[in-house]
């Protein structure tokens, strides 16, 4: 062999070499970086936790309804005419009967005189013939026609007299009459909405609740409905009405509910919340919604579990463990715990989203999300 080949070949040779033990060392170190965070376990995650209690808890169905008057409508009128007063102001109260918007009823009413007169002269007349056929002075008919002619009359007068009162415009009901924009001179005609009158005291509530809720609604039933529009007020009433057909698309039943508003505060077309308390006080398990993980899968919650080994301040060392549960109704920052977990159990109320299975976990409780019941905003 040439001098010059033998030098290749080991050239070659010690190539290969070196690259067999740059490969054996990577391999080599990347099973050791393996084998240390194997040994090193999960990293530890700080979270707060609290113990799972059992609190006094009132069951209810909750609504969004919409509210009616008591009895509301767009008064018009069946004839038109000139506008001769508007006796009403806007936002007024009125009795029933009261007279709202009167109409130049000047022709009609001289017509209705002329009618009575002509009703009396009739009435006058008959009351002749009938002294004349007492004593067989005139015949049977003839007294019979006037007889006829007089309530014929008489009909005329008392639907011209309806005719007068349709000039009127008086209130059907006692109520709160909206805004008056009808002035005097102006002209209406027949079916003109001239102004809308609403009874608000009582008031109604109109809502749905689902067709599973059927059993446990009433009439008589007490409500508590709250409005947007005053914050911190509370309003009581009872059912009513309960609609004896389920609403095929939606499957929900209608309900009308009747509630006391002496201070008119509560207007038609307001959207309320309804609460309905049913049956007695119960004890349910309770836990802040933010300790609550919700999934397509399931409701999960993690429990901080002794691992039986210490930390290295030597307390107990402890680690995540997940576990589904069934929430219930919710009140507030609460959601109540149907079964899952147990009371007096440690629960994680934050931080559980970097948490898995077998987490170490660290506990920092001086900051605990907000668990109230009833919570009121911050001002």
């Amino acid at each position: 062999m040439e001098p010059l080949q033998r030098r290749m070949i080991i050239m070659l040779c010690g190539v290969f070499l070196l690259l067999g033990l740059i490969f054996a060392f990577n391999q080599f170190k990347t099973f050791m970086i393996k084998h240390f965070i194997s040994a090193a376990g999960l990293p530890p995650a700080a979270v707060s936790t609290m113990a799972i209690t059992s609190e006094p808890w009132q069951l209810k169905l909750s609504s969004v309804g919409n509210v009616r008057a008591f009895r509301g409508v767009d008064l018009s009128t069946e004839i038109g005419g000139l506008v001769q007063t508007v006796p009403v102001k806007s936002g007024i109260d009125v009795k029933e009967g009261d007279l709202l918007i009167k109409l130049n009823d000047a022709s009609d009413v001289a017509q209705l005189n002329s009618l009575k007169a002509l009703a009396e002269l009739a009435k006058v007349l008959n009351e002749r013939d009938k002294q004349q056929l007492a004593i067989q002075a005139i015949s049977k008919n003839v007294y019979d026609t006037s007889k006829a002619d007089a309530k014929s009359k008489q009909a005329q007068v008392e639907a011209q007299i309806a005719l007068v009162a349709k000039k009127n415009l008086k209130a059907p009901f006692s109520g709160r009459v909206g805004i008056v924009a009808i002035n005097p001179g102006q002209y209406v005609n027949p079916g003109d909405k001239l102004l809308t009158l609403q009874t608000l005291d009582p008031i109604f509530v109109d809502f749905n609740l689902p067709q599973s809720n059927a059993e446990q609604i009433q009439v008589g039933q007490e409500i508590v409905v709250t409005t947007d529009a005053f914050k911190g007020t509370s309003f009581t009433g009872k059912i009513t009405a309960v609609s004896p057909k389920v609403d095929s698309n939606t499957r929900n039943i209608q309900i009308e509910a009747q509630v006391a508003n002496p201070d008119k505060k509560i207007l038609p077309g307001m959207f309320a919340n309804v609460n309905i308390n049913i049956g007695e006080e119960v004890k349910l398990l309770t836990l802040p919604q933010t300790a609550i993980t919700y999934n397509p899968y399931g409701s999960t919650i993690f429990i901080a579990k002794p691992t039986g080994k210490k930390d290295k301040q030597g307390k107990p060392a402890l680690e995540a463990q997940q576990v589904f549960v069934t929430t219930g109704q919710t009140r507030g920052d609460q959601v109540s715990i149907l079964k899952g977990v147990d009371e007096g159990a440690t629960v994680v109320t934050s931080g559980q989203l970097k948490l898995k299975n077998g987490t170490p976990l660290i506990i920092n409780n001086k900051v605990q999300p907000t668990n109230l019941p009833d919570p009121k905003p911050q001002e």
